[in-house]
C-alpha cells in the first residue's frame, strides 16, 4: 500500500473493485478534508481522472455548486446520508475539459474505511461515499416534453379563442372525416342548427352543383391523408345567398396515424370576382382577338360567357346592323349555341329569321338594353325567346332566358342569350359581368365588322367581274370560282374569257397579290385593261402580256404584283385548232387529250406582272397545236399548294387526276378538281377549261 496520502497513484482498497464495472459514477473522499481516495470508471468517464490524495475542494474548483462540501461535511460528522435530486444543473468540467451544465442524481452517505492488516485501527478511517447517476438526458427530454406541452396548451388557446369569433367557421372532424364538433360561425353564416351540420351534413350547405365534387374530393382525402386538403365551393348563406369560400383541412397525427381533422371555412368572394373578372376579360379578349370570322368569334365569346353565368349562350347575327328605334322588321341569323353537359346541342341551320315584333329579342334590340324573361307556368313562349329557338328551349328545359344586345358605334350588329334551367334567377352581378364583357369587346366587334363590309363590297365587285364564259361554236367553255374556306378572305384570283374581233377565244387567268379590296379593286383594273389590249390588235400572247405589263406603270407601286396566262385558241392554218399562250409567273396550263394524256405546257414560262421584266425585252409565246376532244385547263394556285407540301406533288396530283376525268362532262370534269382541293386549300381558287369536240366516230 502507498503511504504518501498525495502520490498519483490510487490508495487501493480491495472491497472498493465492486465499483469498477457500475454504471454509475463512485467517488469515496477519507477524512474530515475529504481526500479523494477512489473513482470508478463511469466518474472517470464523466469528468476525468481527478488526482487521488488530495482534498475535494482542491480538486473540485471547477465546480460552481460548492455548497456541496458542506453537505459532505454533514454527512461525515453524523453519518446520515443525503440525496441531491436532479432540480438544478451542476456545473463542472466533463471528461473532455469542458466546462458544463449537467443534471444527477446525487447520494452521499458515510463509509467505514479498512485498516490494512496489522494496522492501527484510526477514529478518522471513515468517509463520504459518493454515488452520482447521470439524469441529464431523461431532464432535458422532460423539459422538452414540457414545452411541447406548454406550446399545445398555448396552441388550444389560441384556437379556442379563434373559434370563439363568431364569424369563423371552424370544425373538426374524426379520423374517417364526419365532423363531430363546429364553432358558432358555422351557423351564424350558413342558418342551420349545428345538429344537421354533424356528420357529413355540412357537406349539405354547398350549392347543389358544387356539392358533389366537395363530397368526393373529401372522401378522397380521408382516404389518402394529405398534409393539407384544399377546396373551392360555394356555401349557401342564412339569406340564401351563395358566396364563395376556400376550406382548407389539416390532420391532427398521433404516432403517424390520423386521429382527426381539423377544418377552416373562409368567405372569399371578393376575390373570386376579381379573380374572375379579369381571367374572364383575358379569355374574352383573346376570342374576339385575330382576324377570324365574324361568326366564329361570337361563338368563341360565348364559349367564354357559358360556363360561368349561364347553363347555354347563344349568339346571333343581324346582317346589316340596327340602330335602336329603328323602324322596319328584325332579321337575324343563328351563329351559335354554346350548350352545357347536360342539354341538347342547338346547331345553326344559317337561315335569316324575322324576330316576332314586340317580342323580346325585338325589344332588346329596339331599346339597346339587356332583357329577361323567366318561364311562368306555361314555360316560355316563342316571342319570350330568339327566333327559331322555341324548339330546343322547351326540349331543354330553359326556364329563364336573358339577352344582351352587342353594341357597336350606335348599332346593335348582335345580341347574347343565356339561358338558364332549373337554377336559382340570374345575379344581377353575373348580367352585369357578362354587359361588361361585351362592351370590353365592343372595339373589336367594331373592327370586324367594318371588316366584313369591306369583304362584302370586295367579293360583289369581284363576282361583277366574273362573268360567265362566252358560248363558242366549237368549243366548250366552263368557269369556277370557290372562296377560301379558311380565310374569309376576297382574294384576287379571277378568270376572264371572251371572243377576239379576229376570231380566236381569248382565255385567262389571274392571281392578284393580296386578300382584301385593294386586290379585287387591281383585279379589275388588269382584267379591263388586258381586255383592251387584247381586243386592240392581233399579237402573240407574249406581246399582249408585255403590253399589259407596261400598263402596271401606271397603277400604284402596291398594286402592280401579280400572276397571268394569256391564252387563245385560234384556226390553225391547214385546218384544225391551236393555243397560243403566255405565263407570266402563273402555274403552268395543263393539257389533257381524249385517249387520257395529260401534260403541263411549260414553253412560255416568264417573270410576273408588275415591272420585274426590263423594259424592251420580249415576253416568251408558245403555241401547241390541239387534238380533237382535248381539253385545256387554267387554274389558280390554290387547286395545287397544300401546306408543308412541295408545289411538284401538287401539280403531279392534278395531272393525274385530270388524266382519269379526260372522258368526264367538262362541267364534271371541273367539279371533281375542285371538290379535292377546296376541302384542304387555304387559299382562293379559280379554274377555266376548254374543250374541242371529240372526233367524229
Amino acid at each position: 500500500m502507498n503511504d504518501d496520502p498525495y502520490s498519483d497513484e490510487p490508495i487501493f482498497f480491495p472491497d472498493l473493485t465492486v465499483f469498477n464495472p457500475a454504471p454509475v459514477g463512485v467517488a469515496l473522499c477519507r477524512g474530515p478534508e475529504h481526500v479523494l481516495v477512489y473513482t470508478n470508471d463511469a466518474y472517470r468517464h464523466l469528468f476525468g481522472a481527478r488526482q487521488y490524495g488530495v482534498p475535494a475542494r482542491q480538486l473540485l474548483t471547477d465546480l460552481k455548486q460548492q455548497q456541496i462540501f458542506q453537505l459532505m461535511d454533514t454527512v461525515y460528522e453524523t453519518g446520515e446520508p443525503v440525496r441531491i435530486g436532479p432540480e438544478s444543473p451542476m456545473t463542472l468540467r466533463d471528461e473532455r475539459g469542458v466546462i458544463r451544465d449537467r443534471w444527477f442524481s446525487v447520494s452521499l452517505s458515510r463509509s467505514a474505511l479498512q485498516t490494512p492488516p496489522g494496522g492501527p485501527a484510526d477514529h478518522g478511517d471513515h468517509g463520504v461515499l459518493v454515488v452520482l447517476m447521470d439524469v441529464t438526458g431523461e431532464v432535458i427530454a422532460k423539459e422538452a416534453a414540457h414545452e411541447q406541452a406548454e406550446q399545445r396548451r398555448r396552441a388550444l388557446l389560441r384556437y379556442q379563442s379563434l373559434v370563439a369569433v363568431g364569424t369563423q367557421m371552424v370544425w373538426v372532424a374524426d379520423r374517417d372525416g364526419e365532423v363531430v364538433q363546429l364553432s358558432s360561425g358555422w351557423h351564424q353564416v350558413t342558418g342551420v342548427p349545428a345538429g344537421e351540420l354533424l356528420g357529413s351534413g355540412w357537406l349539405d350547405s354547398a350549392h347543389p352543383r358544387d356539392r358533389a365534387g366537395l363530397a368526393k374530393d373529401w372522401h378522397r382525402a380521408v382516404r389518402t391523408e394529405p398534409d393539407l386538403f384544399e377546396h373551392r365551393y360555394r356555401i349557401r348563406h342564412r339569406d340564401g345567398i351563395y358566396r364563395h369560400c376556400a376550406l382548407r383541412v389539416v390532420p391532427v397525427r398521433e404516432h403517424g396515424r390520423v386521429t382527426e381533422w381539423v377544418g377552416a371555412c373562409t368567405d372569399i368572394e371578393d376575390r373570386w370576382l376579381r379573380e374572375r373578372r379579369k381571367d374572364l376579360f383575358d379569355r374574352a379578349s383573346m376570342a374576339v382577338s385575330g382576324s377570324g370570322r365574324l361568326e366564329s368569334v361570337l361563338e368563341a365569346l360565348g364559349r367564354v360567357v357559358a360556363p360561368e353565368s349561364a347553363d347555354a349562350c347563344g349568339t346571333y347575327l343581324l346582317p346589316e346592323g340596327v340602330r335602336p328605334r329603328e323602324a322596319g322588321p328584325l332579321m337575324t341569323t343563328h351563329v351559335a349555341t354554346v350548350t352545357g353537359p347536360h342539354l341538347p346541342s342547338f346547331s345553326p341551320d344559317g337561315r335569316l329569321r324575322g324576330a316576332p315584333p314586340g317580342g323580346l329579342f325585338d325589344d332588346a334590340v329596339r331599346h339597346g338594353r339587356t332583357v329577361l324573361r323567366r318561364a311562368g307556368p306555361g314555360g316560355l313562349t316563342d316571342t319570350d325567346v330568339p327566333p327559331g329557338a322555341a324548339e330546343w328551349v322547351r326540349a331543354a328545359g330553359i326556364r329563364e332566358v336573358a339577352l344582351l344586345p352587342v353594341a357597336v358605334l350606335g348599332e346593335i350588329p348582335a345580341v347574347v342569350a343565356l339561358y338558364a334551367t332549373e337554377r336559382e334567377p340570374f345575379d344581377p352581378e353575373e348580367i352585369s359581368l357578362a354587359e361588361e364583357v361585351l362592351d370590353r369587346t365592343a372595339p373589336a366587334f367594331g373592327r370586324l365588322l367594318e371588316l366584313r363590309r369591306i369583304q362584302r363590297v370586295a367579293l360583289a365587285l369581284q363576282e361583277s367581274l366574273l362573268s360567265d364564259p362566252p358560248e363558242v361554236p366549237g368549243v366548250d367553255i366552263v368557269a369556277r370560282y370557290v372562296p377560301s374556306a379558311a380565310a374569309n378572305e376576297v382574294g384576287g384570283d379571277w378568270y376572264d374569257s371572251f371572243v377576239i374581233p379576229d376570231g380566236a377565244t381569248a382565255l385567262i387567268i389571274g392571281d392578284v397579290s393580296g386578300h382584301d379590296l385593294q386586290a379585287s379593286v387591281t383585279m379589275s383594273k388588269l382584267r379591263n385593261m388586258l381586255r383592251g389590249i387584247a381586243v386592240d390588235r392581233r399579237k402573240p400572247p407574249g406581246d399582249v402580256l408585255r403590253r399589259l405589263d407596261r400598263a402596271t406603270h401606271l397603277l400604284g407601286p402596291e398594286e402592280g404584283l401579280a400572276t397571268c396566262v394569256y391564252a387563245r385558241i385560234e384556226e390553225a392554218v391547214g385546218g384544225g385548232r391551236l393555243l397560243g399562250y403566255s405565263v407570266a409567273g402563273h402555274p403552268p396550263p395543263l393539257l389533257v387529250t381524249a385517249d387520257g394524256r395529260a401534260r403541263f405546257l411549260e414553253g412560255a414560262q416568264d417573270v410576273m406582272l408588275g415591272g420585274l421584266k426590263p423594259d424592251g425585252l420580249p415576253r416568251a409565246s408558245a403555241s401547241e397545236p390541239l387534238e380533237p376532244g382535248s381539253t385545256v385547263l387554267l387554274y389558280t394556285d390554290g387547286l395545287v399548294e397544300r401546306p408543308a407540301e412541295d408545289l411538284d406533288q401538287g401539280l403531279e396530283r392534278l395531272r393525274r387526276h385530270a388524266a382519269e376525268l379526260a372522258r368526264a362532262p367538262l362541267s364534271t370534269f371541273c367539279d371533281a378538281l375542285l371538290r379535292e382541293a377546296s376541302t384542304v386549300s387555304g387559299d382562293d381558287i379559280a379554274v377555266l377549261a376548254a374543250r374541242l369536240p371529240a372526233a367524229a366516230g
